[in-house]
C-alpha cells in the first residue's frame, strides 16, 4: 500500500513541482483514500483520484488598476475551476500578497471535498489575487475589484462558477465585484455569494463558518457524551471566522481565552464575553486596528507580541487564522496542556506533522474540509434563495446550517470510526471522495 501511495504522489509531484501547499493537501487525501479505493472494484483502476487532482480549468490574468496617486499598479488574478462533477464550481476569492498557484490549487482541491460533504450540489473552485487590500482606500479597493471582475466575469455565472469571499474579500469587496459584474452583464443574478441581505444575500452568511465549526465540535463532544458548556477554548485569528466562533462558543457556555492576529495574541483569563467581542469587532472590522489595542481597554488581559496562542492551557483549540499556523511544536504544547479537542476553522491550519501527532495521541481532531464547511454550506443556501427569489429567516438558515454540520459529522463517523478512535480526517476524505467519484463515473471520462 505504501508503494502504491508513493507512486501516485510521485506522479502528481512531477506535474506540480514547486507547489508545496497543493502537494500537502493531495498527500493527506491520498494517504486515507487510496487504501479505500483499492478495496472497491468500482473505483480501482479508474484513475479517479488522478483525475481529481488535475483542475478542469485554470485561468490566470493581469489586473491593472490606478491608485490614489494616479500610479498604475499591476497584480495577478487567478481562478481555479477544479471539479464540477456534482455541481457548478463554488469557492471563495482570496486577496492577499501570499496568493499563488500552489495555495489556490490546494484551496480548490480541499473545496471539492468540503462542498461534497455539505450534501449540496456544488463543485469545487477557488480564486483570488496577490493584491493586498490592507492600507488601501475604499476607492483603490473599488478600482481594483472593478478591474479584476472585468476579466473574471467571462469565466463565471450562476450556473457555471459562483465565487464568494475569503481572506481579504469581505462585504465591501463582494459589493464592488457584484456591481461590476452587473454592469458588464446587464443582469442581476446570484453570481456571487456573501452579498448584502438587501441585495440577494443570506442571513447568517457572515457568521456561518464560525458558527459551523462550533456546531461540528459540539457534535464531536456529544458523540462522547460531553458538551461545550464550561469548556475553556483557545482561538487563533480575529477575523470573521474567529469572531463568530467566539460568539457561538459564548452562546453555548464555553469560555474563550484568546484571539490573535499577525502581531501576536491576547489572553483574557476572565474570558472574552459578548461585550468584549463587540469591542474586538469594532477594532478589527471598523477601525482595522491591531488586536493589541484590546489590552488598553481591558487592562487585566495580556498581549503576547509575535507569539501564537497554542501554549495556553485549554480543553479545545480552534485555529481560525491561516494555513499551516499550527505546527508539530504547537501540537506538543497543546497536548502537554491537556487539550482534548481540535477543530479547524481555517483551511489546513495544521501542518502534516502536527496532524499525525494529534491522531497518534487519539485527540479528537476535525479537519477543515469538515468543520469549516459551514461557510460554503450557507453560500449554497444563498444560491438556493437566489434561485427561488426568496429570503429565509435567520432561524431557518441557522437551523439548516446546524443540520448540515450534523450530517457532515455523521458522514465522517460512517467512514472514519475505528474500534477506539474516530479518525475524522479519514472519514471526511472518504465521504467526500465517494460522492464526487460516483458522479464522475456516471458522467464518463470527461
Amino acid at each position: 500500500m505504501e508503494k502504491i501511495i508513493k507512486q501516485f504522489l510521485s506522479e502528481v509531484n512531477k506535474k506540480n513541482q514547486n507547489e508545496p501547499e497543493f502537494m500537502q493537501a493531495v498527500t493527506e487525501v491520498a494517504e486515507t483514500v487510496i487504501p479505500y479505493i483499492v478495496t472497491k472494484d468500482i473505483y480501482y483502476g479508474q484513475n479517479i483520484l488522478l483525475r481529481m487532482v488535475e483542475p478542469e480549468r485554470v485561468v490566470s490574468f493581469r489586473v491593472a488598476w490606478i491608485d490614489d496617486n494616479e500610479e498604475i499598479q499591476v497584480n495577478r488574478g487567478f481562478r481555479i475551476e477544479m471539479n464540477s462533477a456534482i455541481g457548478p464550481y463554488k469557492g471563495g476569492l482570496r486577496f492577499h500578497p501570499s496568493v499563488n498557484m500552489s495555495i489556490l490549487k490546494f484551496l480548490a482541491f480541499e473545496q471539492v471535498f468540503k462542498n461534497a460533504l455539505t450534501t449540496l450540489p456544488m463543485g469545487g473552485g477557488k480564486g483570488g489575487s496577490d493584491f493586498d487590500p490592507k492600507g488601501k482606500s475604499d476607492t483603490e479597493v473599488m478600482r481594483f475589484c472593478q478591474s479584476f471582475m472585468t476579466e473574471l466575469f467571462r469565466h463565471i455565472g450562476p450556473n457555471k462558477d459562483i465565487p464568494a469571499g475569503d481572506i481579504g474579500v469581505g462585504g465591501r469587496e463582494i459589493g464592488y465585484l457584484f456591481g461590476q459584474y452587473k454592469r458588464l452583464k446587464n443582469e442581476f443574478s446570484g453570481v456571487l455569494t456573501g452579498k448584502g441581505v438587501s441585495w440577494g444575500g443570506s442571513l447568517i452568511r457572515p457568521e456561518a463558518t464560525g458558527y459551523g465549526v462550533v456546531y461540528f465540535i459540539d457534535e464531536m463532544l456529544k458523540n462522547n457524551g460531553d458538551g461545550l458548556k464550561n469548556k475553556s477554548v483557545v482561538i487563533s485569528g480575529s477575523g470573521n471566522v474567529a469572531q463568530y466562533a467566539t460568539e457561538k462558543c459564548v452562546d453555548m457556555g464555553a469560555k474563550v481565552l484568546t484571539l490573535s492576529d499577525s502581531s501576536g495574541y491576547i489572553y483574557d483569563g476572565d474570558g472574552i464575553n459578548k461585550e468584549k467581542l463587540e469591542y474586538i469587532m469594532e477594532l478589527k472590522n471598523d477601525k482595522r486596528e491591531r488586536i493589541s489595542e484590546y489590552v488598553k481597554k481591558y487592562s487585566k488581559a495580556e498581549f503576547h507580541s509575535d507569539k501564537k496562542p497554542w501554549s495556553v492551557k485549554c480543553d479545545i483549540a480552534i485555529p481560525c487564522a491561516t494555513e499551516n499556523e499550527l505546527n508539530v511544536t504547537d501540537a506538543k504544547e497543546l497536548l502537554k496542556n491537556g487539550c482534548k479537542t481540535i477543530g479547524e476553522g481555517a483551511n489546513m491550519p495544521c501542518t502534516s506533522d502536527a496532524i499525525k501527532l494529534i491522531i497518534k495521541n487519539k485527540i479528537q481532531y476535525a479537519p477543515g474540509k469538515a468543520s469549516n464547511a459551514g461557510g460554503v454550506a450557507v453560500s449554497g443556501l444563498e444560491m438556493a434563495q437566489n434561485s427561488l427569489k426568496y429570503t429565509w429567516s435567520r432561524e431557518v438558515v441557522d437551523g439548516k446550517l446546524k443540520e448540515i454540520m450534523s450530517d457532515i459529522h455523521s458522514s465522517c463517523l460512517k467512514y472514519g470510526a475505528d474500534k477506539d478512535y474516530i479518525n475524522y480526517v479519514k472519514g471526511a476524505n472518504i465521504a467526500g471522495f465517494v460522492k464526487v467519484a460516483d458522479a464522475m463515473l456516471a458522467q464518463g471520462v470527461v
